[in-house]
């Protein structure tokens, strides 16, 4: 079980209430080997051969029966395109909390709520190639529950899948390498070994 508090997003006038889109251009936080942010970069020109190392986070959501929301990269995505991956995953903005930025990007990606956030693998960092592309990213884990009925955007969203953990845990294991992001496999076996499951 994660032990950790819960965290609860905030609108940017610091009350409790609805989350905003992303702006029109993303700010991405450059951080030096010790997470301090160092400058940003918007966002287009951030994933190339050599991106530097920024923010990050991924986050687990599950449903209230205890199935995990897996979501597939859509097609058109300029990193790890088509790859079946962890629900919501991204970069906060500047001054921005990772819990506000994981509510932000569920509701944006995918029309949902979020509840029960708690911090699974704070210091989680990872370097990844894929088609000439590089992921550079200190990119702490979150578990927590999702509200309302996903209805993706599907130029984020290719497909989504609610499936218990054995089952994802399976199809990681079995399915070929490229079907699942690296960030995903790395972080749902360091879960599991560490007992982080929510429920």
């Amino acid at each position: 079980m994660v032990s950790g508090p819960l965290l609860r997003p905030r609108s940017p006038s610091g009350e409790d209430g609805p989350v905003v889109a992303p702006p029109t251009t993303e700010l991405i936080v450059l951080v030096d080997d010790h997470g301090t942010a160092i400058g940003t970069m918007p966002k287009p020109l951030v994933h190339t051969g050599e991106t530097p190392l920024h923010r990050a986070f991924s986050a687990y959501l599950f449903a209230d029966d205890g199935r995990l929301l897996v979501t597939r990269r859509a097609e058109s995505k300029a990193t790890f395109p088509g790859m079946w991956t962890n629900t919501v995953c991204g970069h906060p903005g500047p001054d921005e909390a990772d819990v506000d930025a994981i509510a932000r990007r569920a509701q944006y990606e995918l029309g949902l709520g979020v509840a029960e956030v708690r911090s699974a693998l704070p210091s989680y960092r990872y370097r990844a190639e894929f088609r000439g592309v590089v992921e550079n990213e200190i990119c702490p884990v979150y578990v927590g529950r999702f509200t309302g009925t996903p209805a993706p955007d599907p130029t984020e969203v290719g497909e989504w899948e609610l499936l218990d953990w054995a089952t994802f845990r399976d199809r990681q294991e079995t399915q070929e390498y490229e079907a699942w992001s690296p960030w995903c496999r790395e972080q749902a076996r360091l879960i599991e070994a560490n007992h982080l499951l929510p429920i």
